[in-house]
């Protein structure tokens, strides 16, 4: 009788075990995917402030970006993934179009977007339509380092907000050098969630981009990153 009992505990301990493992597995893939984070701020010194209040870390000066109104630093969250800290940028004039990331009504600096890896933009744009997730349209992008370095980039444009900035937009850096191999070391990205009253819609809309961010339900929506840092394991939404 004994042996019977023990054994559909066993099964149920593997299954649970199982469970995990794939949950872990779909975590580690998605880091994967994870190009950067976007920090947007009232003000970049204040953004970077703030972040250093948490994190223990200060951020990189970024640069501009020409003709968007906006500045950046940023943060190495890995060897191929950096938090963006972005806000109005006083040495520009006012942009023609608003600022990417409701910058211009922003109160109070928070996580408001996430960028994944991509290549071949239009073609992922394309199919991501055809599921149902309309992306923003394929653009190019630029900024000069500091240092005088010239980065450019694709991606589709972060403007068209789907799941309010809970489904990603994407970039594909083509031959410029990883802003992460320039940026503040210190940290790591750990894991990464979201929280959106309408969690089941958001996790469909994700899972038709092969995207295995989880969303759980919450009053608002939410971007929540799990960072290794000096000053411990931190939360930044």
């Amino acid at each position: 009788m004994t042996g019977f009992r023990i054994a559909p505990l066993l099964a149920m301990l593997a299954l649970v075990a199982t469970g995990a493992g794939v949950t872990q597995k779909g975590a580690t893939e998605l880091l994967t995917r994870v190009d950067h984070l976007v920090y947007a701020a009232p003000d970049l010194n204040r953004g970077v402030e703030e972040i250093e209040k948490l994190l223990g870390v200060r951020a990189t000066p970024g640069g501009q970006h020409p003709g968007r109104g906006t500045r950046n630093a940023l943060i190495a969250l890995g060897p191929a993934i950096y938090l963006e800290i972005i806000a109005p940028d006083p040495e520009q004039p006012p942009p023609k179009t608003p600022r990417p990331f409701g910058i211009d009504g922003l109160k109070e600096s928070r996580l408001v977007a996430w960028a994944a890896k991509g290549d071949d933009l239009q073609r992922l744009r394309d199919e991501a339509a055809r599921k149902g997730a309309r992306l923003g349209e394929v653009m190019s992008g630029s900024r000069r380092r500091t240092d005088g370095v010239l980065l450019s980039w694709r991606y589709t444009d972060p403007q068209t907000v789907l799941a309010d900035g809970l489904v990603p937009f994407f970039i594909d850096w083509g031959q410029s050098p990883h802003p992460a191999h320039t940026a503040a070391p210190g940290a790591s990205l750990i894991a990464l969630r979201a929280e959106h009253p309408d969690a089941q819609r958001v996790q469909r809309l994700l899972r038709e981009l092969e995207l295995d961010l989880p969303v759980q339900p919450g009053a608002a929506p939410a971007l929540v990153a799990i960072i290794d840092c000096p000053r411990g394991r931190v939360e930044l939404r």
